[in-house]
């Protein structure tokens, strides 16, 4: 008989929280259900609302949890130069996107377009954090003649966001049969042609 150590609140927690990004990338988050969680967890269903109320309180702590691994995921980026760095955010964000396949099914859930207001505005707020970060870089890189000076930094910026979430979304609905990361790079060499002032 196996006895089963009951875990700290905080740790439980944690663990919900993971349990739910992996099972949203297995079966996608609007499939994903409590009890699902709690079986895969070796918990009673009962358990998972003791520590959240309500399903959309697990999706909250899902954000808050993606927030902070990409977060880590793009602290320690050393450049030399602004394409350098762009290379880089590129490269990080896309490794992200491969060690952690839920995001993808996230942003593109029913759960966070219709269903969780909350959630929707947490990943919209992140996604202009981004956008403003790429932004800088794009007017440093034009002010130091590394990019094209007529070139517009806020679509620029629009633009690399978009090869992100479009080769994400492509390599999601291609069951993940490619390298994220080459891809990225190779799609990005095409776009830095058209950024350079050379």
């Amino acid at each position: 008989m196996t006895v089963r150590t009951r875990k700290p609140a905080a740790e439980r927690k944690k663990e919900i929280v993971d349990t739910a990004i992996l099972l949203a990338a297995e079966c996608g988050p609007d499939r994903l259900t409590t009890e699902s969680l709690a079986k895969e967890i070796g918990i009673s269903q009962p358990a998972i609302f003791r520590h959240f109320p309500a399903k959309s309180d697990i999706w909250e702590a899902v954000g808050d949890r993606i927030c902070t691994l990409m977060s880590e995921s793009g602290q320690l980026i050393e450049a030399t130069g602004p394409t350098d760095r762009l290379r880089k955010i590129v490269a990080a964000q896309l490794a992200f996107i491969e060690s952690t396949p839920a995001v993808p099914a996230i942003l593109f859930s029913r759960e966070l377009h219709s269903e969780n207001e909350k959630l929707r505005a947490f990943f919209a707020g992140l996604m202009a954090q981004r956008h403003q970060r790429l932004v800088k870089l794009f007017e440093n890189g034009i002010k130091s003649g590394e990019f094209n000076k007529s070139m517009n930094p806020d679509d620029a910026a629009y633009v690399v966001l978009a090869l992100i979430q479009g080769l994400a979304m492509r390599w999601s609905l291609n069951n993940r049969n490619f390298d994220l990361v080459e891809a990225g790079s190779n799609m990005l060499d095409v776009q830095l042609s058209g950024f350079s002032s050379r």
